[in-house]
């Protein structure tokens, strides 16, 4: 997914309120910015943080600026982290159509939000000729607070509990389905941080259990890009 136009930039002063961040651009403006990310944001919200913004043109729009990407340190270094939940779900059809995935080998048919289970949408549903349909559902990870490792999640998520147990019941049925944990940064492997939310870990275990499958793929990001570049050992 390449960024549609330059990114601007500028240094963090605060991210509060979940869905809000303070920034202080290159021109000396300070203006405030939509953060389409609900979590913790754990390692990411320090203040003077370097971060890059989006500017939407959109008439009426109250916050034109959206957060994309900042610059975090880690143990091992600085790194670009995406941090718009908006886009792992765009990121991940554009692999899967590119034919990144094996397990989707065959499928000719990709559809977004579709309802299933109890009230639910999954974020993606393939489809083709004599396959069972296949239900993928995409969590964006973007926590490491060990050298290299991922983890997912950053904050407890009963939704996202809630869409293990869906998943297992269309495996159970006879589908197929997938989690996706798309690193929005460089790692070499990804885990669950289950003393951030137990539940959410239990709900994995007994998902896979039933034949629920977990991908973890790991992105190059950049202020012009995010890309995937491979996936990672799970750990869990």
């Amino acid at each position: 997914m390449k960024f549609p136009v330059p990114l601007v930039q500028g240094r963090l002063v605060r991210r509060y309120k979940r869905f809000l961040a303070d920034v202080v651009l290159d021109s000396g403006e300070e203006i405030t910015a939509h953060c389409a990310n609900p979590g913790a944001m754990l390692g990411l919200v320090a203040p003077g943080n370097r971060v890059w913004l989006s500017r939407s043109d959109k008439p009426g729009r109250k916050l034109p600026y959206s957060w994309e990407v900042v610059e975090a340190e880690f143990s091992r270094g600085p790194e670009f982290v995406g941090i718009n939940t908006v886009h792992p779900n765009l990121i991940v059809a554009e692999a899967i159509k590119a034919g990144f995935f094996a397990p989707f080998a065959g499928y000719s048919s990709l559809r977004r939000e579709v309802k299933y289970g109890r009230n639910s949408r999954v974020d993606m549903l393939l489809e083709g000729e004599d396959l069972p349909p296949f239900y993928v559902e995409v969590k964006n990870v973007h926590m490491m607070r060990r050298p290299g490792l991922a983890e997912f999640p950053d904050s407890v998520t009963v939704r996202g509990a809630k869409h293990l147990v869906e998943l297992a019941d269309m495996v159970r049925g006879g589908a197929r389905a997938t989690m996706i944990y798309l690193i929005q940064m460089r790692a070499d492997s990804f885990d669950l941080a289950r003393d951030i939310d137990p539940k959410y870990a239990a709900a994995f275990a007994l998902a896979r259990a039933a034949g629920v499958e977990a991908i973890a793929a790991t992105c190059d990001v950049s202020p012009n890009a995010i890309e995937i570049t491979g996936s990672v050992p799970i750990l869990a």
